[in-house]
């Protein structure tokens, strides 16, 4: 029985609303900004921190930082005094977050590896959701972004997810065998997310038949 469903997402492809409009048709948790809330509050930092370094690698000059305090005298303590809010901090949160969400079950998942974090676990449905480039580019100016920033961050957030799954998951993003589904956004919010809920009961009759 399904009791968790991750959704992967290229940026811009809508995946925020699809999974807020599943996770209200099912009666189920959204663990999207809630995630963010939640590594923030373990971290003891700002929501926005989070939100800014997820999903992402760290930038050279936060690299270069956390090599010079590594290698001082006191490297550790000067780490730990200073809160140092790294990459590799938010995936030990994130990870137990995730663990934790999907431990309560009948949850909604977006992002943030939550999918690879759950691979084995049998009781979850993992989606990836993606659409052209125009496509995305009409969502976010949609949503209130500038068209040339629209058009920026379609070309490059992706490129730093790939980045991070290489990094810390050791695979090519999107890594197309995870996936029970993967579903193009152009065919409407609506229609996808019935397009995940025949996907999953298809699995489940699969299961008992």
């Amino acid at each position: 029985m399904v009791r968790i469903i991750t959704i992967d997402r290229e940026y811009g492809s809508g995946a925020a609303q699809i999974a807020r409009l599943l996770a209200d048709r099912l009666g189920w948790q959204l663990w999207d900004q809630r995630l963010t809330t939640e590594i923030a509050r373990l971290a003891q930092c700002d929501h926005a921190q989070v939100a800014e370094r997820e999903e992402r690698m760290d930038p050279l000059y936060y690299r270069l930082l956390k090599s010079f305090l590594r290698g001082s005298f006191e490297g550790n303590l000067n780490l730990h005094r200073l809160k140092l809010l790294d990459t590799d901090v938010i995936f030990r949160l994130t990870k137990r977050v995730v663990h934790a969400a999907a431990n309560e079950g009948n949850c909604v998942l977006v992002g943030r590896g939550s999918a690879f974090f759950l691979e084995n676990r049998k009781d979850a449905f993992h989606v990836f959701v993606y659409a052209n480039a125009e496509e995305k580019v009409r969502r976010l100016i949609q949503s209130g972004t500038e068209r040339m920033e629209a058009i920026r961050l379609v070309e490059t957030v992706d490129r730093e997810r790939a980045d991070f799954i290489k990094k810390y998951f050791n695979v090519d993003w999107p890594c197309r065998r995870l996936y029970h589904l993967m579903v193009n956004s152009k065919i409407g919010n609506e229609a996808v997310v019935q397009t995940i809920l025949n996907g999953i009961a298809t699995q489940q009759h699969t299961e008992v038949g």
